[in-house]
């Protein structure tokens, strides 16, 4: 515990969000919200028929052909590093299935602050299995039991 690097705090950090907007609506009303002087949002609403291409490439009843994309892949990439690097953010909240989509960003971010935490949505339920945090936790418990075991 005394190797720790000590964790800076701000006393006015904020939660920044990727998300749905029924689920970035919720948070809003709750006090979330934060818009700079330079018009800078601490959230990013994915774009209803960004899910509607997700589950076409799930379900073979929707046509991506018939979809037209609103928020891209792109704009969460650079939204998730942009909340990443910025020093007023204490969390990042992004709903899973926004997550999955760029899974490979969010399993190599190792940075304590902002914590990066995946949530569920009203129209994609929580799955254990993809969450970062909780295969960090499990690979941690696991090592310490296998260095627990040789002592």
């Amino acid at each position: 515990m005394a190797n720790r690097a000590p964790v800076r705090t701000n006393n006015s950090a904020l939660i920044a969000m990727i998300a749905d907007e029924d689920t970035i609506t919720g948070f809003l009303l709750a006090g979330v919200g934060n818009v700079d002087l330079r018009r800078k949002t601490n959230y990013l609403i994915v774009d209803s028929s960004l899910m509607a291409h997700v589950a076409a490439v799930v379900n073979t009843d929707f046509s991506p052909d018939e979809v037209v994309l609103e928020t891209t892949v792109k704009q969460i990439e650079d939204a998730f590093k942009e909340f990443t690097t910025r020093e007023d953010i204490a969390i990042v909240l992004i709903s899973q299935y926004v997550a999955n989509m760029i899974r490979f960003l969010v399993d190599s971010y190792n940075k304590p602050i902002p914590a990066i935490l995946e949530i569920p949505s009203k129209d994609h339920p929580y799955d254990p299995a993809h969450d970062s945090v909780l295969s960090r936790v499990k690979y941690l418990f696991s090592a310490e039991s296998v260095a627990g075991d040789r002592r």
